[in-house]
């Protein structure tokens, strides 16, 4: 059904749990996998007067190389093909970034965590898996995570 399921992955509990499932369907397809991340810019983030921006967004791009790796590790060891691909944001939503890269990559299939905010709760914080789910052109599997 599946061939190629692209699956973000964040380094969270709910990412894992997104994955799991998404190594479940792979197996059961004989489908590949994408994992993704995507990293924000820093820029605004930061007084530049107190931090050093350069280090900072190394940090963060190191952090996000090894998010991936732990996940490419555990898909790894379940014998599923794999690509990974590391994404900065340039300042465009998360969800945009992502529903991009399926595109690009012609995802059949998006397998991605949720927190499970509701009401105000994700009118503050709002949610990339809402808009992944809004406006992804495939089909998008939300799985649900714990709730923060």
């Amino acid at each position: 059904m599946y061939q190629k399921i692209l699956v973000p992955v964040d380094g969270s509990f709910t990412s894992s749990h997104a994955l799991q499932e998404a190594i479940k369907l792979a197996k059961q397809m004989g489908a590949r996998l994408e994992l993704v991340h995507v990293y924000e810019d820093a820029i605004y983030l930061v007084d530049e007067n107190y931090f050093n921006y350069e280090e900072l967004q190394k940090t963060i791009h190191d952090c996000g190389e090894k998010i991936l790796a732990s996940a490419a590790e555990i898909v790894g060891a379940a014998n599923i093909p794999i690509e990974t691909r590391l994404i900065q944001s340039n300042n465009e939503r998360i969800a945009s970034v992502l529903v991009e890269e399926a595109k690009r990559w012609q995802a059949e299939l998006i397998v991605i965590g949720t927190h499970g905010h509701s009401g105000f709760s994700r009118l503050l914080l709002g949610s990339v898996a809402e808009g992944v789910a809004r406006s992804a052109s495939v089909p998008v599997l939300l799985i649900r995570g714990t709730q923060d």
